[in-house]
């Protein structure tokens, strides 16, 4: 079948059908086309641009946080039957894919993008909700009397190394920001996210009754 929205890329496509009601149709769109085999890819708005320029690595490192989460989530989920308060971790941290998909899309797009489909964003809101539960999870913790290393259960561990991954996500785009303009809040998103990752990371680890190792010079 042909691409009903040839000029967005697929996470966007991703994102409008689950909107739209038209996800089985966008789910058939063929996997390979070819188009980047000379080493570029087309942004929301048309331009093509070499993969390895600075907002193509934004995006994908954001991609590759993506799916970092959803590592940790394969481990909480073998976890939730004999530790159900990990559930709503587990449900958040969905939630938290999703809007990833949000900013993967808007960084995907060309700041003078002003086609027939609206570009989802991220907003202060979804900023908020992440501190909302950073001070939900972190009143559930002792207090940090010295750093700690990033260890313990399968899932703590990987979110640990998820919020590195945050860390280098918005790093990246703060380099674009320099360059390029970038929705602000995508920037204050990230950095509160990470910061969540660290809490919650400590959180699993306390649920699975692991011990925090402390890193004393």
């Amino acid at each position: 079948m042909n691409n009903p929205f040839p000029e967005l890329p697929l996470i966007i496509l991703i994102k409008e059908g689950f909107q739209r009601g038209v996800t089985e149709r966008i789910f058939k769109l063929k996997i390979y086309t070819k188009t980047g085999d000379k080493g570029e890819t087309g942004l929301v708005g048309g331009k093509r641009v070499s993969k390895s320029s600075l907002r193509i690595e934004t995006y994908g490192t954001v991609d590759e946080l993506n799916a970092a989460i959803g590592v940790s989530r394969s481990f909480l989920r073998g976890e939730i039957n004999d530790h159900s308060a990990l559930s709503s971790v587990f449900s958040i941290l969905e939630e938290v894919q999703k809007w990833l998909f949000v900013i993967g899309g808007d960084l995907a797009t060309l700041p003078d993008y002003k086609g027939k489909q609206s570009i989802p964003k991220i907003t202060a809101d979804e900023v908020k909700q992440i501190e909302q539960w950073i001070d939900e999870y972190d009143a559930l913790l002792p207090k940090l009397q010295h750093f700690i290393l990033p260890s313990g259960s399968k899932a703590g561990s990987f979110l640990h190394f998820s919020r590195t991954v945050c860390r280098r996500a918005e790093r990246l785009v703060v380099r674009l920001s320099n360059e390029e303009k970038i929705e602000p809040q995508i920037t204050i998103f990230l950095n509160r996210l990470s910061d969540f990752l660290f809490v919650l990371a400590r959180y699993v680890n306390q649920e699975l009754e692991e011990t925090e190792v402390p890193w004393i010079p």
